[in-house]
């Protein structure tokens, strides 16, 4: 698509995030004011702390219970991805079956069950977020990617998992691109929701438990069992640090992670006819098979929301809401989409926004406890958090309360991520991973020296 069809295409669309500009999005609650006394306090608003405190009152009903939020709940990550709800704790099969190959067929059955439990909590608590469990396509877009979903449909269908492997005919019969080749499809281990929707949801359902809530205050020190903000302080038996790709306020935690921007986009609405010429009518989430990849999906109005592809680090592990908009970028994930569906060309997108994530060296989660057992932390998700946030948010209430569970045994619990090194150094090792992934996806999936050295070490960057 030339550049002025593109620059046509992107002209009204408006720098905000589609799922926070929603009327359904609550005001906001009181900030934290005064000396305040709490058993539990949650630093952090988004999933992985919404999650513990719901989870915490229905482990534990006597506790009482307070969440800190910087800004509103929702409002970062949790309120702006794409809405991928994966079954997955490891960032998908590959990745769990690289580091803790033994824990797999755990792993895989626990994340399902996870994945169930937030179906049933979205239906016991009327979470209006559009739940669907379509599953998703994974689309081979270059012939090397075949192998590699050929070998990983025999892996999974080995542990029981509902996948089936798609030639070039059979996924453009689910969706119409030419540049599919093939697919595997995974019938359910995905659903789809309205992040935002979500967050606001579980938000609610921590409310009508008695959980107290307070957003617009930030978390400025934390002092042994007192969290001080700047305008009142909180003192709590127990903390779960749940603040993800911002600055932990433990601070030795802050090399385990580096924040990433990922840029998104949405269009309008499709007319009968466009969706007509592109299939999709069992609605799954797509991913394509790339290193840099595209993930993508219909909303509930059938918009098609896009984004992923090239996940941005700025020097300093910086963090700025200027760094959300990127013309570049933006025009570059319109250029790709009209490619993948051609039969698009003249759609607009009505909205353009990015958001920052973490990711840790082993690419999913980890977990820890800090001053004898009072503070417990889960970060690290890599984009992959939707559903994962919820197991997190059971680690954490498992390590603060002394639970031994089938959680805290697993390696993958009890084990942390090498951390980045420090800059200079992480920058150029985190620019040179990506040109190298991106050097991958266009030599037929040669990878270099560089990225076979961290493959040995179990080391990476991804999103």
């Amino acid at each position: 698509m030339s550049g002025v069809r593109t620059e046509s295409a992107l002209r009204d669309a408006q720098p905000h995030v589609f799922w926070l500009d929603d009327p359904a999005a609550p005001d906001a609650a009181e900030q934290l004011a005064g000396e305040q006394r709490a058993d539990l306090a949650i630093v952090g608003g988004g999933y992985t702390g919404l999650w513990t405190a719901l989870r915490a009152k229905e482990r534990y009903p006597e506790l009482d219970v307070v969440v800190l939020e910087s800004g509103t709940c929702g409002n970062a990550a949790s309120g702006r991805n794409g809405g991928f709800c994966d079954a997955s704790l490891t960032h998908g099969f590959g990745n769990g079956q690289a580091r803790w190959p033994d824990e797999l067929p755990a792993l895989e059955r626990l994340g399902e069950e996870n994945l169930d439990a937030i179906g049933a909590t979205i239906a016991k608590y009327g979470i209006d977020c559009d739940w669907q469990r379509t599953g998703e396509l994974t689309v081979a877009t270059a012939p090397h990617h075949l192998e590699g979903l050929a070998e990983e449909a025999v892996a999974r269908q080995a542990l029981g998992h509902k996948v089936t492997l798609l030639d070039a005919d059979q996924t453009r019969a689910e969706v119409n691109s030419p540049t599919y080749l093939g697919a595997l499809a995974d019938h359910s281990g995905t659903a789809l929701v309205e992040p935002a929707r979500l967050a606001w949801g579980l938000r609610q359902a921590c409310l009508d438990h008695g959980i107290r809530i307070h957003e617009n205050s930030p978390v400025t020190s934390l002092r042994g069992d007192l969290l001080l903000t700047a305008t009142g302080s909180l003192r709590a038996g127990r903390i779960a640090l749940a603040t993800n790709a911002f600055p932990s306020l433990l601070r030795r935690l802050r090399l385990y992670t580096v924040p990433v921007y990922d840029l998104v986009l949405m269009t309008e609405p499709l007319s009968d006819e466009q969706l007509t010429a592109i299939g999709w009518r069992d609605r799954q989430g797509i991913g394509d098979a790339s290193n840099l990849f595209h993930y993508y999906r219909l909303t509930r109005d059938n918009r098609i929301l896009w984004g992923g592809y090239t996940p941005l680090y700025y020097f300093g592990s910086r963090i700025d809401p200027a760094l959300e908009q990127r013309d570049s970028i933006h025009e570059m994930l319109a250029r790709h989409f009209f490619a993948t569906f051609p039969q698009l060309e003249g759609l607009r997108f009505t909205h353009r926004w990015g958001g920052v994530i973490d990711t840790s060296t082993r690419f999913c989660a980890f977990f820890g406890t800090a001053s004898e057992g009072r503070i417990a932390y889960a970060l690290g998700y890599t984009g992959l958090g939707v559903a994962a946030t919820r197991f997190g948010a059971d680690v954490m209430l498992d390590l603060l309360y002394g639970e031994t569970s089938e959680r805290t045994q697993l390696r993958m619990v009890r084990q942390r991520p090498l951390p980045f090194p420090p800059e200079p150094l992480r920058a150029a090792a985190i620019h040179l991973t990506r040109w190298s992934m991106s050097h991958a996806d266009s030599h037929a999936g040669h990878r270099n020296l560089w990225l076979k050295t961290l493959d040995r070490l179990g080391l990476g960057f991804d999103f």
